[in-house]
């Protein structure tokens, strides 16, 4: 079947897992690329990547704990909501009363589910606290969480935990220190584009100098690994334009750069008003990708994970690049579905996996942080199908 899609008649969002099938089933390089090609009609640049990922991810899935999981914390707060954004985040200056409740009963749903992991003799392998934007809470805040994680659950095993700080304006030297105190040493910083004027139509309220200071901020607190987070083909944006994103956050030496395409998501603002702006042509979002992959493989990066969305420009992917030994465990985790997540705080979903039979679970929680607040009890009891021999 003849397609003008890079990544032909592929639907699903996770093209890596098909290729770590084939590897595992004995499929040499030339094999794998090849059933991409007959199968689904993948171009052979799309069907090398997903190769190339899969053979980086494969001995660190191969050496995973096979009794081990991963945490995942939501925070579902930020200082705005950016234009393309789908996520339930609520801004700060409207929601910020709900906090110490939200934080109160999150505290609650930590104790509970540590309990159960307890219980189940679960070794947990990576933390991650995302949301929204973690680093809106205020620094004493953001103590007592991460203080309750570590007294709630046995975290003596873990081999990665990470605070996503994504947005500059909520970064400040006490928030650092906090997370630093804890021996954490890996956040993210996104700044999305290095163009003041494109970080006001998406609804940013910082500067690209502002990204500056809190990545150099970050460094002299002594953060270790640090991912930033850049979007080909955000609205106005031109080629050059995006090529001085790259370039300047490369010249900062983040250890991961993450690599989206821009996706055009169905609750979006951005969605809603879809004809007041000027979308990127696939073409030119495609002409992004490839600079961005070029750059970072000068730079000594590699491609690790990847996935894609519906509604994605020129039918492309997301991308993270990292140096060698830099991998997010829990990215490679949560996105080829290996290994069980249990997910804490409103709008979050728990994967349990079992990859002997490849059969996953899944336990919502609610979306809105109000009605996670009046529901906490069923949120606990929800959690109570994560026992073992239920």
């Amino acid at each position: 079947m003849m397609t003008d899609s890079p990544w032909g008649i592929l639907s699903g969002i996770r093209p890596v897992k098909i290729a770590m099938k084939q590897i595992n089933c004995g499929m040499g390089d030339d094999e794998v690329i090849d059933f991409f090609k007959t199968e689904y009609s993948v171009c052979e640049d799309k069907a090398r990547l997903a190769l190339d990922i899969a053979k980086v991810e494969k001995p660190i899935i191969d050496n995973m704990n096979s009794n081990g999981i991963s945490l995942y914390v939501g925070i579902p707060f930020c200082p705005t909501r950016c234009l393309y954004c789908s996520f339930v985040t609520n801004g700060i200056f409207r929601s910020k009363t709900l906090i110490p409740q939200y934080l109160d009963c999150l505290m609650r749903e930590i104790e509970y589910t540590a309990e159960i992991v307890k219980e189940n003799g679960q070794i947990i392998e990576s933390v991650y606290i995302g949301g929204g934007t973690p680093t809106t809470l205020e620094a004493f805040q953001l103590e007592m969480l991460i203080k309750k994680l570590f007294e709630s659950f046995d975290l003596s095993h873990i081999k990665e935990f990470t605070v996503e700080a994504g947005r500059p304006d909520t970064i400040n030297e006490d928030k650092l220190k906090v997370i630093k105190s804890f021996d954490i040493e890996r956040i993210s910083i996104n700044p999305q584009s290095m163009n003041e004027e494109t970080l006001k139509i998406i609804g940013r309220n910082h500067t690209p100098r502002q990204i500056v200071e809190a990545y150099e901020l970050a460094r002299k607190c002594g953060i270790k690994t640090i991912n930033m987070d850049v979007i080909a083909g955000l609205p106005g944006e031109t080629f050059p334009m995006f090529q001085k994103t790259i370039n300047e956050v490369e010249a900062l030496a983040p250890e991961n750069t993450t690599v989206h395409t821009m996706s055009i998501k169905r609750s979006s603002r951005l969605n809603e008003l879809l004809d007041e702006y000027d979308l990127t042509k696939g073409e030119e979002v495609a002409k992004m990708v490839d600079f961005a992959r070029n750059t970072l493989r000068e730079k000594g990066k590699h491609p690790y994970y990847l996935y894609r969305q519906k509604n994605m420009l020129g039918n492309l992917e997301n991308i993270g690049y990292s140096t060698v030994g830099t991998e997010s465990l829990y990215n490679i985790f949560i996105m080829e579905e290996v290994q069980t997540i249990v997910a804490l705080g409103c709008g979050g979903v728990t994967k349990t996996v079992d990859r002997e039979t490849d059969r996953i679970e899944r336990i919502f929680n609610v979306k809105e942080p109000k009605d996670y607040i009046e529901r906490i009890d069923e949120m606990l009891l929800r959690k109570d199908f994560l026992r073992n021999g239920r």
